[in-house]
């Protein structure tokens, strides 16, 4: 029995010991299999920039919204029936130009009857002067005789501004919207008659982060794209300056006007704005093809001799701060040193420390 224990506790052991010895041999095989699997890594072609100072223009980019020098809802001052239109939809008009007649026949009633109040007293003004003069009446039957012809003209006049109130004017120049009202309706004072804008110039709004609130002033350059025309750029200049920050953003609004002779741009578009400042400023730039970004951050591949390379080249990749951005060119604010050379194709086929053939640059 006892002879028969230590067999199996020596088989046992044998069997631990092959189990412990096929580990390992596996564990070694894949150490040295993905050793290898590095050592033979082919180069990847890839093409490089130099990272190098540039001289930037001093500008602060922002997105604002159009808005008509002059814009207004019209309506009428007073009730009525509309009894004549005289423009259609979208049409231009001048600052004056009649726009909608409404019923006056009971105003021109009273009107003549004013009128023909202040006739009659100003024939008895005329009478009581003469009178006066042959010191038949008062001074003072003289002087109440003019207050009272003062006071009809005063009644005609007023009652010529009410009925000047049924009539609508454009009160400035520009473009009208649609016609919101038809012959024989009743208005009142809140009824939308329709919509005029003018047209050449118009504002822009925008706002600023309040570090930028020095820097900014009235007729400094600023430069506009619009999505119904992103080739063109329509340029202008700031107008005025919020002297107040909101405290709710901590930014100022800034509002500037551009030229619009062509009527292009509209009230209530989006605008991207570019603001000039005084100035210039150099900063290190690449491409932005050079730039890999992920959650944890942007990096780049920079390019740098490596003697386990056959190709004597290798990238590291390098975490960096990004800067401004401007079309292709990106400013970096820090990771990255002017004359550095950076990948800037083959990116998704790059890995730390993987040999590189860098292609010839364009004219070498």
């Amino acid at each position: 029995m006892a002879v028969q224990r230590a067999v199996a506790v020596g088989l046992a052991v044998v069997a631990v010991a092959a189990v412990l010895a096929y580990r390992a041999g596996y564990l070694g095989l894949s150490a040295a299999d993905e050793t290898a699997a590095v050592r033979v890594l082919e180069p990847v072609a890839i093409d490089a920039a130099t990272a190098q100072l540039a001289v930037w223009d001093n500008r602060i980019e922002a997105v604002g919204t159009l808005r008509a020098v002059n814009g207004a809802d019209l309506t009428t001052e007073m009730g009525g029936t509309v009894t004549a239109i005289h423009f259609e939809s979208g049409q231009k008009v001048n600052k004056g130009d009649l726009l909608v007649t409404l019923d006056t026949q009971a105003e021109e009633g009273d009107l003549a009857r004013l009128q023909a109040q202040a006739k009659l007293a100003e024939l008895d003004r005329q009478r009581r002067e003469q009178l006066l003069k042959e010191e038949a009446i008062s001074k003072a039957d003289y002087d109440a005789a003019v207050a009272e012809a003062a006071a009809a003209r005063a009644a005609v006049t007023a009652q010529q501004g009410r009925i000047g109130l049924k009539q609508i004017r454009a009160p400035f120049s520009g473009e009208l919207g649609i016609r919101r009202v038809s012959v024989g309706q009743f208005v009142t004072p809140a009824t939308p008659v329709v919509t005029l804008q003018s047209l050449d110039p118009v504002d822009i709004d925008f706002g600023l982060s309040e570090q930028y609130v020095a820097s900014v002033d009235a007729g400094f350059d600023v430069a506009v794209q619009i999505d119904a025309q992103p080739q063109k750029i329509f340029r202008g200049k700031v107008l005025a300056v919020e002297p107040r920050i909101a405290e709710s953003t901590r930014n100022f609004s800034v509002r500037a006007r551009l030229p619009n002779p062509e009527g292009v741009l509209r009230a209530g578009q989006l605008g991207r704005v570019i603001l000039s400042l005084p100035g210039e400023r150099e900063l290190l730039s690449i491409p932005a093809s050079a730039i890999h970004e992920a959650s944890y951050g942007a990096s780049v591949f920079v390019v740098q001799p490596s003697q386990d390379s056959a190709t004597g080249f290798a990238v590291v990749q390098r975490f960096i701060q990004l800067g401004e951005k401007r079309a292709d060119i990106v400013a970096v604010a820090g990771g990255l040193k002017a004359g550095e050379q950076v990948a800037i194709s083959g990116l998704r086929q790059l890995r730390n420390q993987q040999p590189v053939t860098v292609n010839p640059a364009a004219g070498d």
